[in-house]
């Protein structure tokens, strides 16, 4: 949501951020000149780069005759800037969960998506055969990530990439997707303008960004082309193919929703501390609803998984949701899939236990809050100020070390406590 940047795009997804720019120095930049120069860098440093992945002289001028430079763009330094646009950044992924799962909005994709998957239903049925990858959880991706393709996709993917290639804080990684992008007109047979795009850069339904449909698109409708843009045979198995090669367990669930006891902490959250769901069951786990664990399941491997600690709903998730988690890689999003995934295969409900909302609190005291448990010897998984399961887990530990009652997730009290 496939590629690491700055948290804007991730692991080739678009992450749906609300941006701010500040004013910029680039009012000082003589414009005309940095797109002269820009056209130098297209001829004397790109093209080279180009010509040695085998993309042809042609498509290499069809693609970049009429290239301009994106200006509005986030993270760039202009060639005689004295500083990168400062900017504030929300993102729903990486926030309270609370706030991302908008009834409205699911309801929404799950009418569109149930839609969808009647009107695709062969076409479904031999992409599942093919990937093993459920029709629920294909259609889940399609629809988070464009509405189902409905979303627009106003950039030319060139112009953004290149634009970060030439004058972006991340020359290195935009100019390798650059690349990959002239590879995709080369080998697909594009014309130049044919490559829309998010204003990240990310393509067509799937949001892949270019290195990443290199390695995962396919043509499944047989025309020649892997077309993620106007092909939904292509974009569907496009996203079942992501999904096998990272892993999918075709004939396992991504998770159930749990009602997780006192007596079983928090702290134990995570890809590391994974246990047969017949163990958590022990430990008095039980599935919401008095439903039982399927029975080809309760023998398995489960992990525990507490987006919001004690705030919010509780799972017992299998290594499929890891596998939704190399699509984009925050929690947030990969329980939204496999809750929509749900609701369009079964029945259109919300979670049973509510999320509450532990408050609105910035970035920055986040990542102080882990700077101090580092330094205190935890490990956050990086001071980030991203809420992920190994700072939710070292919450937890510290709380209890301090007699605190573990929530497994930052508020306002436990933030102050940090400052």
């Amino acid at each position: 949501m496939m590629f690491r940047l700055p948290l804007t795009v991730m692991t080739g997804t678009l992450l749906l951020l609300v941006v701010s720019f500040a004013p910029t120095a680039q009012a000082a930049v003589n414009k005309r000149a940095v797109e002269q120069t820009f056209r130098t860098w297209i001829e004397k440093d790109l093209w080279p780069k180009a010509a040695s992945r085998k993309v042809s002289r042609a498509t290499f001028r069809d693609a970049t005759r009429s290239l301009r430079l994106q200006w509005k763009l986030p993270d760039l330094m202009p060639p005689g800037a004295s500083k990168a646009a400062p900017r504030r950044q929300r993102q729903s992924e990486f926030r309270s969960p609370a706030r991302y799962f908008s009834e409205g909005n699911l309801n929404t994709l799950v009418a569109l998506g149930r839609d969808r998957m009647e009107r695709w239903k062969d076409t479904l049925s031999r992409i599942e055969a093919r990937y093993g990858v459920p029709a629920h959880v294909i259609v889940a991706i399609w629809g988070r990530e464009t509405g189902y393709s409905r979303a627009k996709l106003p950039h030319n993917a060139l112009e953004v990439l290149a634009t970060q290639a030439f004058m972006g804080r991340r020359k290195a990684i935009f100019m390798e997707e650059t690349l990959a992008a002239l590879v995709i007109l080369e080998e697909d047979h594009f014309p130049g303008a044919a490559l829309q795009s998010s204003w990240a850069g990310a393509l067509g339904g799937p949001q892949f960004l270019p290195s990443k449909f290199l390695q995962y698109a396919v043509d499944f409708d047989g025309d020649g082309k892997r077309d993620i843009w106007n092909s939904t045979p292509d974009t569907l198995a496009s996203i079942a193919n992501y999904l096998k090669q990272h892993g999918w367990r075709t004939g396992r669930d991504w998770g159930f929703e749990a009602e997780i006891p006192s007596t079983i902490s928090c702290k134990q959250e995570g890809p590391e501390q994974g246990r047969p769901i017949s163990a958590w069951v022990a430990a008095g786990a039980k599935r919401v609803s008095g439903r039982p664990f399927p029975p080809h399941e309760i023998g398995q491997i489960g992990y525990l998984l507490m987006p919001a600690g004690r705030f919010g709903p509780a799972f017992i998730s299998t290594p499929n949701f890891f596998v939704l988690k190399a699509y984009n890689e925050s929690d947030a999003y990969a329980l939204f899939i496999g809750h929509l995934g749900d609701r369009l295969a079964y029945t259109n409900k919300p979670l049973v236990a509510g999320w509450r909302d532990p408050g609105d609190f910035a970035r920055r005291a986040v990542q102080k809050m882990q700077e101090r448990l580092e330094g205190a010897g935890y490990d956050v998984g990086g001071a980030d100020g991203l809420v992920g399961f190994k700072t939710r887990t070292a919450i937890g530990a510290w709380q209890e070390r301090n007699g605190l009652p573990p929530t497994c997730y930052p508020d306002e009290n436990l933030l102050a406590r940090f400052r």
